[in-house]
């Protein structure tokens, strides 16, 4: 049987691919259950430091809800309003407390567009798309696109994307700051892949202390996020002694002078 889920470790990183390219990624109940148990162990291995995940094929990233499974089992569109990790696929990248870069290859339809936005940072090909057609299908999304997009794009863009349901290309998705940048194709991973690999670099508590405390902030007033930030910087830098600074600094120094 096709593992509706594919895992790749190598250096640090795991790539994580949906395997249904034959129905565009859809994101059955099989599929979804089976992210979260990948999610879940990646999230419990140490040897993983950062996750890239991706779609199998060139068309799509993933296409979505399966909508032929939803019309054709009672009670299925449910899973539009799941709440546990094991049935929605949005929690199921949650539940990995490593940066999870999205490498968008194709189209991120309606609730594959809310994985697309659950992930850290996006790299998108030059053929991805972006397309909210909940309106058109007629379901309220329930993963969180009402309320995300329009954080992340402005809510005129955002509203426009979801009243029409049109597409929106990869180089303007990259200039209304949804995707952090667009490669060819052919390019997509090993970019993916390297932005992961410089985060897998860093020491992984400091980095999953680092994504919970800007994730939270965001959810939160810009007050509230604040005192947030004071409070866990107040409690973490207090533990951390001139020499230890004084060595990273030398590294930040060495490493910056390779990058030009």
């Amino acid at each position: 049987m096709t593992d509706l889920v594919l895992t790749e470790i190598a250096d640090g990183v795991a790539t994580v691919t949906l395997n249904r390219p034959e129905a565009m990624n859809a994101l059955s109940k099989a599929l979804r259950h089976r992210l979260f148990e990948v999610m879940t162990a990646l999230d419990a291995d140490d040897s993983v430091r950062a996750v890239v995940l991706t779609g199998a094929g060139t068309r799509a990233f993933t296409a979505g809800l399966d909508l032929k499974e939803l019309g054709s089992q009672e009670g299925a569109l449910g899973a539009a309003n799941a709440e546990g990790a094991d049935e929605n696929p949005v929690k199921a990248i949650e539940v990995c407390r490593k940066p999870v870069v999205g490498a968008i290859n194709g189209v991120a339809i309606t609730g594959g567009f809310e994985v697309a936005l659950a992930c850290d940072i996006l790299i998108a090909s030059t053929n991805a798309r972006f397309a909210d057609t909940h309106a058109r299908v007629g379901i309220v999304p329930g993963w969180g696109l009402s309320q995300k997009l329009s954080r992340m794009i402005g809510i005129s863009r955002a509203k426009e994307l979801s009243f029409t349901g049109n597409f929106l290309d990869a180089d303007t998705a990259e200039r209304w700051g949804l995707v952090n940048r667009v490669v060819e194709p052919d390019s997509l991973l090993a970019e993916a892949r390297r932005i992961a690999g410089d985060i897998a670099s860093i020491d992984p508590g400091f980095i999953a202390a680092y994504k919970s405390l800007i994730n939270e902030g965001y959810a939160a007033s810009f007050g509230d996020g604040l005192a947030l930030e004071h409070a866990r910087s107040s409690a973490a830098n207090s533990a951390v002694s001139p020499e230890e600074v004084e060595a990273r600094r030398a590294a930040v120094q060495a490493r910056g002078r390779t990058q030009g």
